[in-house]
């Protein structure tokens, strides 16, 4: 991937989000027509909500896109919608931020709607996200939190190598009752057989 900075100065990244594609997965930027797709993706029982207060509204789905599109420009997290293959329809989101101001750790979350888990989805976007950002950032760590009864997405964190840190107490808060997280890392080290090509491919 290309980190030469755009003429403004600013890394090219922080202008428009490189398209990255996978084998059955095509990562765009977050736009304005997936509106109504992510209102129903956020509102799933399982979502991840990405900072987001629930009940979900087009209101809230709205900001999330326009503070999806700040964060990139402003260099401290970006967001990517999943599509299946060619289609432009919303199935998932991904989104990584930095945790410290050099961009070192960051943390990344992820959501994908019912019909498409369990098809390799998860797998091949975490493998383009994390080949983007050991990449292109100086991160050298990335950071998950898992809801501790979602064993599908415990198994995905195991299969791509994180390691299991410890288990944070009543951490998450959903429709008012807490709930444990399980902290997960990975290091640009371990990254190994999963790296991907991103090259750049802007949209």
């Amino acid at each position: 991937m290309s980190t030469n900075p755009a003429p403004s100065g600013t890394p090219a990244w922080q202008s428009e989000l490189p398209v990255l594609v996978g084998r059955i997965v095509t990562l765009r930027e977050l736009a304005q027509e997936d509106l109504g797709s992510l209102v129903d993706l956020l509102s799933l029982r399982d979502a991840t909500l990405f900072g987001l207060e629930e009940p979900i509204t087009e209101m809230s789905a709205q900001e999330l896109i326009d503070r999806a599109l700040c964060d990139r420009a402003a260099g401290t997290a970006f967001t990517y919608a999943i599509t299946r293959g060619g289609t432009r329809r919303l199935a998932g989101l991904v989104q990584v931020r930095q945790l410290d101001p050099g961009f070192e750790t960051a943390e990344w979350e992820c959501t994908i709607v019912p019909s498409s888990r369990g098809a390799g989805m998860f797998l091949e976007t975490a493998r383009l996200v994390g080949s983007f950002t050991f990449g292109t950032f100086p991160t050298h760590r990335l950071e998950a939190r898992v809801m501790l009864q979602n064993g599908r997405a415990i198994g995905a964190m195991r299969k791509l190598g994180a390691a299991q840190e410890g288990v944070l107490r009543r951490s998450l808060r959903r429709r008012g009752e807490y709930f444990d997280q399980v902290l997960w890392s990975i290091l640009k080290e371990d990254w190994g057989e999963h790296w991907m090509s991103t090259a750049a491919r802007v949209h």
